[in-house]
């Protein structure tokens, strides 16, 4: 029966994992499908945006009225979905966990998602308005008539401002794994000058060429990497402080047991 044991282990994980799966994509499908209900009117209001003001809006394709509406109902679903798929995962890897680090990751969900919501709106608001003006110059130097496929335009923004809002998580992802001892901040500033230059490539690649519109993206992630720095070392400030308690008590503990008298001592 001992050999066995192992065994059932891996199967009730894999059980519940598969169980945590199911209640995910439920929830998915039945926002995908609210999600699908509701694109109507969003996408109404981000044609009305002033972003999109002076737009001639075109259909180049039989598919392109159901992808718009598809890609605005994923939007919604990923954003609907995302706390709940998170909790799951909490709960999947929690009885891994010691009880701090089992706290500490179930109390980064909501802020995790309003991060994720945060960088949504500073993609569209900020970031995105930016590229179009940018774009706009080259069909106006070229002397076009400005008329776009409404399909290609939305996939041109999800594709600015998904990735935007995922980078908007590393002051999260970076406190978790600071609560989990795998960074510290000491190592967070030892790499600060490579993880600038990746910054700078990657504000690059999703800005326009040209030095304002790169500094609007940089600053941002810049702000975002000594911020998580700066909650890194809160995480481990505490850590220490905890690891400190730990020792006096267990020093405590030594000390009772080398007492003469103790019920220990022989």
């Amino acid at each position: 029966m001992s050999e066995q044991g192992p065994e059932l282990r891996v199967v009730e994980h894999l059980s519940e994992l598969r169980r945590r799966i199911i209640w995910v994509l439920a929830v998915f499908v039945a926002a995908l499908v609210a999600g699908f209900i509701v694109a109507g009117p969003v996408i109404q209001y981000f044609k009305r945006a002033p972003i999109a003001a002076g737009f001639t809006w075109n259909v180049f394709g039989l598919g392109d009225g159901l992808r718009v509406y598809m890609q605005f109902a994923f939007v919604i679903a990923i954003v609907i979905t995302s706390p709940f798929m998170m909790y799951h995962i909490w709960r999947f890897v929690s009885p891994g966990l010691r009880p701090e680090e089992r706290k500490a990751a179930g109390a980064f969900i909501i802020p995790a998602f309003l991060l994720f919501i945060a960088g949504l709106l500073m993609g569209y608001y900020v970031l995105f308005p930016m590229i179009v003006g940018f774009m706009k110059k080259f069909a106006v130097d070229l002397g076009a008539n400005t008329t776009y496929g409404i399909a290609q335009y939305f996939s041109f923004m999800f594709n600015i401002i998904l990735p935007f809002a995922l980078l908007f998580e590393l002051p999260i992802v970076v406190m978790f794994l600071t609560r989990l001892r795998i960074l510290n901040p000491i190592r967070l500033r030892k790499v600060r000058g490579y993880a600038y230059i990746v910054l700078i490539i990657v504000a690059s690649m999703i800005s326009p060429p040209d030095l304002i519109s790169h500094l609007s993206v940089f600053i941002p992630l810049i702000i975002l990497y000594e911020l998580s720095v700066m909650l890194s070392r809160v995480v481990y400030d505490k850590q220490l402080k905890e690891d400190l308690e730990l020792d006096k008590e267990l020093d405590a503990v030594d000390d009772g047991r080398k007492m003469p008298g103790s019920s220990n001592e022989e």
